[in-house]
């Protein structure tokens, strides 16, 4: 093993001790790396030590399946497509067996009084934390750009929120960091405040200043939780921002699926161990909000995700990612009409995220000729720009290639035919609530055309993935400058106004 290869938390070693500790049946534990992965290690001796069934699912380890589907995703991903409660794998809720070594162990590797398994996106971590410890009418921050899942949460929930807007980056048309003095001020304005809840990184991969945010709402005496979906690699090397995990945050939200490798759909909510939320309650919530019938696919993906992550080979891709990203920034500097958002911005960021323009295009036309052209397919495209993802397994090669199609692109005259007449990627304005989410979204409500819909309430939410930051919600007036964000729609819902 390289002795030069250093971790944040735990090494090697000291996860693997930990893992003797909490995993007994390690006689067959998966030695790849020297890492443990109790629930990987109990997945392969479902698959090796067959049984006879009549459980769920009714497949029946593939045998129930149409031929041309197990052909197109493999025999062995039906085999292994079983729930907990199973061949000793282990119950999710509540957590047993295989499945809590393995949730133990991402604890560990995430310095987290507790974390829990996911396998409904981090959009049920959102959505435990607003059911299990907000309460109807508090009032919490929030910050506009947040996933629309945190407002379905102040919809279950029935929190009042008070908008807290991050820097516009008004070059490249996307949110920027939120201003710690910012936040002070809304609390000092809002003294009442129950928690704050805010995005970091952004999509596109900008930095705020979580550490001094935590500061001020424990001065507040005020819960900080933070969606950090896209920075589940950060706690894994130097070289990337520090996990709000280590920052002081109340509670963290990563979408190991999205950047650390597990399967899509697979997610990890994480409670710190300074906290001052009631764990219990964020579990009793994840138990009425989870499926009752998670897939064990996905539970082991987030256990070798993490093992892999712990790995001296994981540790190997995250360099590779982390040096990939570099390399690009640094050859993109001589491709004509090209600009990168960086520090020339004067912002800080997760340099694996690249969002990127090119004079004389929209960003929607820079995708499609990536797409059609040169078969390439980036992350998300915007009126502005693009953003392209340096993962943990893109090869040099790749960024290679996308640095040659990005020259042979600036040198060729391309009409602009995508611009869409006038749609815009996402809103950049404050919104301006007049009712709670939740009585909005309950309350009577009617269709009108959009041209109509001005001065009207929303009476839904209306995001769109990507970044699924909200274009309206619940109890918003509806602007003529919304208008160019809603081209998609012929018709939206609004509050009935019955004295009309």
């Amino acid at each position: 093993m390289n002795k030069n290869i250093s971790f944040k938390t735990n090494t090697i070693k000291d996860i693997a001790l930990s893992a003797n500790v909490l995993y007994d049946r390690n006689a067959n534990a998966s030695k790849d790396d020297n890492v443990v992965a109790p629930l990987l290690d109990a997945l392969e001796k479902y698959k090796n030590n067959p049984c006879t069934g009549f459980h769920i699912p009714g497949h029946n380890r593939g045998e129930g399946v149409l031929k041309r589907f197990q052909n197109l995703i493999g025999e062995d991903a039906l085999l292994l497509d079983t729930t907990d409660e199973f061949d000793s794998l282990g119950t999710l809720h509540p957590a047993t067996g295989a499945i809590a070594d393995a949730m133990k162990l991402a604890s560990i590797a995430y310095n987290s009084k507790k974390t829990f398994f996911i396998t409904s996106g981090s959009t049920i971590s959102n959505l435990a934390i607003a059911f299990g410890v907000v309460s109807p009418n508090d009032e919490i921050i929030v910050a506009r750009n947040s996933h629309r899942s945190v407002i379905t949460g102040m919809m279950i929930s029935g929190a009042n929120p008070k908008w807290l807007m991050p820097k516009l980056l008004d070059n490249w048309s996307i949110f920027g960091a939120i201003e710690a003095d910012e936040l002070e001020y809304q609390l000092k304005l809002k003294p009442n405040t129950k928690f704050v809840w805010v995005v970091n990184p952004t999509y596109e991969g900008m930095i705020s200043d979580i550490k001094k945010m935590s500061e001020i709402c424990k001065k507040h005496n005020v819960p900080l939780i933070v969606d950090e979906a896209h920075g589940s690699l950060w706690n894994f090397s130097d070289e990337l921002p520090k996990s709000a995990l280590e920052l002081g945050a109340d509670a963290v939200v990563h979408s190991l699926h999205k950047t650390g490798g597990s399967m899509t759909q697979s997610s990890l909510l994480h409670i710190s161990k300074n906290s001052k939320l009631d764990i219990h309650k964020i579990e009793h919530a994840l138990k009425l909000l989870h499926t009752t019938s998670p897939s064990v696919l996905l539970l082991a993906s987030l256990d070798a995700a993490r093992a892999h992550l712990s790995s001296e080979n994981g540790q190997k891709l995250i360099k590779r990612a982390i040096e990939n990203a570099k390399y690009f920034r640094h050859e993109a500097k001589n491709i004509k009409n090209l600009s990168v958002l960086g520090e020339d911005d004067g912002v800080k960021f997760d340099v694996t995220k690249i969002f990127i323009k090119m004079k004389g295009l929209s960003g929607k036309r820079l995708e499609t000729i990536l797409e059609l052209d040169f078969n390439i397919e980036i992350e998300s495209a915007s009126d502005e720009g693009v953003l392209i993802l340096s993962n943990i397994g893109n090869t040099r090669e790749e960024f290679e290639y996308l640095i040659k199609a990005l020259k042979a692109i600036s040198i060729r005259e391309y009409p602009d035919i995508c611009h869409l007449e006038g749609k815009k990627y996402m809103p950049l304005m404050e919104p301006i609530t007049v009712m709670n989410p939740r009585d909005a979204y309950f309350a009577p409500k009617k269709l009108v055309k959009i041209e109509d819909a001005i001065g009207r309430i929303s009476a839904e939410v209306i995001a769109l993935c990507p970044p699924g930051i909200s274009v309206l919600l619940p109890g918003e007036i509806i602007h003529k400058e919304h208008l160019p964000y809603l081209s998609d729609f012929s018709e939206i819902e609004v509050i009935d106004n019955i004295t009309e």
